[in-house]
């Protein structure tokens, strides 16, 4: 069996100040005898606004941010999955990268958000992720010490064949890292990570940021880890701090073979 964290923040626009927080709660998961990982979406930068993460973004492979975490994760011997990272593409936007670092500090894959966040919350809330962010178009899976795990960010909790294909690929795991807004969250989070791990009898690694930031955006929080049956194993409400869960891919095997539901798909995707 092994051991699964979750790191939640409260990100702000100064970089290095995020990057220690980061690094102090991956000790604790290190402390915890985590295995692996998961930080939230736009961990180490939350700008003013949209296009500011232009100014931090970095080239795959090489940056402060990235030459941070590989550090850490070979020092700590945790594999971490980096939420997400601006890195630089071919035009004038970046890609919201989600890169895995395994325990020797390597990056193990890498996954750019598909699914992008142009929507109107409420008549004083909206956001434009498209202005500076170029979709991404490729799967992404990873065999890690807890499991293979497919790679999803924030938004994309509201394609549920996104995650089916992932499934049908092999995953017995989901992360999730998020930036979820505190209206969106009280109404869908939970539903839709249950529903996730529900409909796949996956695992699902939820880190979302959890409070107020600086810009005047409110992030909900409630990190949270959900076994194949769609129980919450452990969470975390608001604020920064990390939780842990065990990962019994054993049980999740049993659960399969006892309930096939994923063996009785009669509608081709």
């Amino acid at each position: 069996m092994a051991r699964a964290a979750l790191v939640q923040m409260v990100s702000s626009a100064n970089t290095a100040e995020n990057l220690q927080q980061a690094e102090q709660l991956l000790k604790q998961a290190r402390d915890n005898e985590a295995d692996l990982v998961l930080l939230p979406e736009n961990f180490a930068f939350m700008g003013l606004h949209e296009q500011d993460k232009l100014a931090i973004s970095e080239v795959y492979g090489v940056g402060p941010i990235q030459e941070r975490l590989s550090r850490l994760a070979k020092e700590l011997r945790l594999w971490v999955i980096a939420g997400t990272i601006p890195l630089k593409s071919n035009g004038s936007k970046v890609r919201a990268s989600c890169l895995v670092y395994d325990d020797q500090g390597k990056c193990a894959a890498r996954y750019d958000k598909i699914h992008l966040f142009d929507v109107k919350v409420s008549s004083g809330e909206a956001y434009q992720e498209s202005m500076s962010i170029e979709r991404g178009h490729d799967l992404a899976l990873v065999e890690t010490p807890i499991g293979k795990i497919g790679l999803t960010v924030c938004y994309d909790l509201r394609f549920p064949e996104l995650y089916q294909l992932l499934m049908l690929e092999g995953a017995q795991l989901f992360t999730v890292p998020s930036a979820f807004t505190a209206v969106t969250g009280l109404a869908h989070w939970e539903i839709l990570l249950r529903a996730r791990a529900i409909e796949n009898l996956c695992y699902v690694l939820a880190a979302n940021q959890g409070g107020q930031h600086e810009n005047g955006r409110s992030t909900f929080g409630h990190s949270m880890i959900i076994d194949p049956w769609g129980r919450i194993l452990t969470q975390k409400e608001k604020g920064p701090g990390i939780v842990v869960a065990d990962i019994d891919l054993h049980n999740q095997k049993e659960l399969r073979q006892n309930f096939p539901c994923l063996d009785h798909h009669v509608l081709n995707l």
